[in-house]
């Protein structure tokens, strides 16, 4: 008989399925101490056990009197009560019940051997007294079924007189992390040297951090390696002592892909694949009636799975209810922000893709754009400013469609100044320094001529240039001219630095100039069109009287100089251009061959923006400077 389960589906029909799974078996009540109730939601109304106050309590610190006697006391006809007639209370003391009210020490004054009270108000009965069960009443409901336990809950439990409250049960959650090529976090920072192929366990620190920041811990147990009794075993004793299991990765169709095998075998498929990007190999199964999720490996596919299925599956656990839009809850999300996509986007038909977006405000408009769409990208999970879902529909987003963006981060747009243009490691060192001074600066790599073009649309505060005309030998004043608007730009040479060759430090095919660029043997890793670097090389094929078709790799496009030089330092190119502070960085070689201007373009209504007033500031500043000299390559324009 063929088991059916369902394929290929979207990711609300998986989230139907898993809260199927579990309709009959949670939430679970117990009876829980008060001490331990924190984040717990109440399974059932609570009443108090006690009246609070308890006994009739002083507001003030004064002296209990009887009301009577002080009828018509002012401070021009003021009562002089003898002793026996007043005694001293603090605040929230007893009263004794020979007395109905309380009058302020304000109020008052005393004669030198304490006999007697001089009063210097009239005071109605009960005046400044707390009665029984002003705050609760015993038998009243001071809180309600669905509630979630917060600290002020607690104190008021403990004061109404109650020791245990029923709330719903947090449901045991294990994650187990799978895979030969998996290495334990602590063998990782411990071995300098790991073999090619081998990844850190690191999905773990992301699942845990998320379920912590929802209110749940999660047990992590030991790699299971790549082999399917072991996973079935593991599986069958785990699926004992925890309501949740979630595995990771193993779920797709390599030939050490085993879990869907040992799900099928001791389980019951639930589902297998999602029409989402990432994270579409994600499977899920009932094993001894308990839900099983096994999560894709890569960070993104992990995130997406986790936030997209596990979410509304332990709220249903915990018995709680969920928006329809329940990302925002589960992302912890602070606004959800309305922006114009600053790039075009295609996503595959019929799939929801979930994009990791960066934003900015130029004048009154706000800019998204993706980082990268690698699902292996731990950087741009922690790189962005939150998550946007792009729903199946959509095939072409074109530059300026509206996009919502879950923001996670906190953010002051109108502090943030946005870079477009020139990639440079010294830029990046400035961003701390910005921060510091209360404001900040995004940026994206786009070539100098990107960011020029952008810069002339009004699409972001800065720009920067080191674009050579080979006709003339000067560098910017041209591309400028070609793209500026009729508002003045402001131009800050910021360094000049090294560009030259970087080859690997063996130098197994002895490179040594421009000439060798052009041999046979060579591969050459370019950067992309418009860049400074790439204008560069092409200056140089012209004064040698060679064409593209001489350099073999010279199609090959490197959005920063750091990803070109990883390209020599992999093997995968034996030589590019870029600056020396990258060649220095990677332990490359370098060849000097010029030394280039860097400039800052500054529109002149941008120049008392927040963001680019700290970056003004940030530039004279020492520490970034002296940073940048250890970087090696940089020369200062004085």
């Amino acid at each position: 008989m063929v088991e059916k389960y369902s394929e290929y589906i979207k990711i609300e029909e998986a989230v139907e399925i898993m809260l199927a799974s579990v309709e009959a078996d949670y939430p679970h009540i117990e009876e829980k101490n008060i001490f331990l109730s924190l984040r717990h939601t109440l399974a059932h109304d609570v009443f108090a056990a006690r009246n609070v106050p308890h006994y009739v309590a002083s507001a003030v610190d004064g002296y209990a009197i009887k009301s009577s006697l002080s009828m018509g006391a002012s401070t021009s006809t003021p009562q002089y009560l003898s002793k026996g007639n007043f005694t001293w209370v603090n605040t929230g003391a007893t009263v004794p019940s020979c007395f109905d009210c309380v009058v302020m020490v304000e109020d008052t004054s005393i004669s030198e051997d304490n006999t007697t009270l001089i009063l210097n108000k009239t005071l109605t009965p009960s005046a400044n007294i707390r009665p029984i069960g002003e705050d609760v009443l015993c038998g009243q409901i001071i809180a309600r079924e669905g509630d979630i336990v917060t600290p002020s809950l607690q104190s008021l439990f403990l004061a109404s007189g109650l020791e245990n409250v029923d709330v719903i049960s947090f449901p045991k959650v294990l994650y187990i992390p799978t895979g030969d090529e998996i290495v334990y976090q602590k063998e990782w920072l411990k071995n300098e040297f790991i073999d090619p192929g081998n990844i850190v366990e690191s999905n773990s620190l992301l699942v845990k951090g998320i379920l912590k920041e929802w209110g749940l811990d999660v047990d992590v147990s030991d790699i299971i390696r790549d082999n399917a009794e072991s996973l079935m075993n593991e599986l069958l004793i785990e699926t004992e002592n925890y309501d949740l299991v979630l595995v990771g990765a193993g779920s797709a169709k390599g030939r050490r892909d085993h879990t869907f095998e040992a799900f099928r075998k001791i389980g019951k498929i639930l589902f297998h694949w999602l029409l989402v990007k990432p994270g579409r190999p994600t499977l899920a199964a009932e094993i001894n009636h308990k839900p099983i999720i096994c999560l894709p490996g890569f960070p993104m596919s992990t995130l997406v799975a986790v936030l997209g299925i596990v979410y509304p599956l332990v709220q249903k656990m915990l018995g709680r209810t969920y928006k329809e839009d329940y990302l925002f809850d589960a992302l912890k999300s602070n606004t959800i922000l309305s922006t114009k996509l600053l790039l075009q986007h295609s996503s595959p038909p019929g799939i929801s893709e979930w994009l990791r977006m960066k934003v900015a405000k130029v004048d009154d408009v706000t800019y998204s754009w993706s980082l990268t769409s690698a699902a292996s990208s731990l950087w741009a999970i922690s790189e962005s400013d939150g998550i946007s879902v792009l729903p199946y529909s959509s095939l072409e987003m074109e530059k300026g469609a509206a996009v919502n963006v879950y923001i996670q981060k906190n953010i002051e747009l109108d502090k943030r100044a946005f870079f477009q243009g020139s990639d440079d490691p010294a830029l990046q060192l400035l961003v701390s320094h910005i921060r510091s001074r209360g404001a900040d600066f995004v940026s994206r790599t786009t070539g100098s001529l990107g960011g020029i073009a952008a810069l002339s649309r009004g699409e972001c505060h800065i720009a920067a240039a080191h674009l050579l005309d080979a006709e003339t030998g000067i560098y910017n004043d041209s591309f400028i001219e070609q793209f500026k608007t009729d508002e003045h730009w402001n131009r800050i040479l910021l360094f000049y630095r090294e560009q030259g060759i970087i080859l690997r430090k063996d130098n197994i095919k002895h490179i040594s100039g421009i000439k060798d660029f052009f041999r046979p043997d060579v591969v050459f890793a370019n950067r992309q069109p418009g860049s400074g670097t790439r204008v560069l090389f092409d200056y140089f094929l012209m004064k040698h009287n060679k064409t593209s078709e001489d350099v073999i790799g010279y199609q090959q496009q490197c959005i920063t100089h750091m990803e070109a030089a990883n390209r020599v330092l992999i093997g995968l190119a034996d030589l590019t251009l870029g600056i020396k502070s990258v060649a220095d960085a990677l332990g490359l070689d370098f060849i000097p061959l010029a030394l280039e201007p860097y400039e800052l373009l500054i529109p002149e209504k941008h120049m008392s923006h927040p963001g680019i007033l700290a970056l003004l500031d940030s530039i004279s500043d020492l520490k970034w400077r002296t940073k940048v000299e250890r970087m090696g390559g940089y020369r200062w324009t004085n």
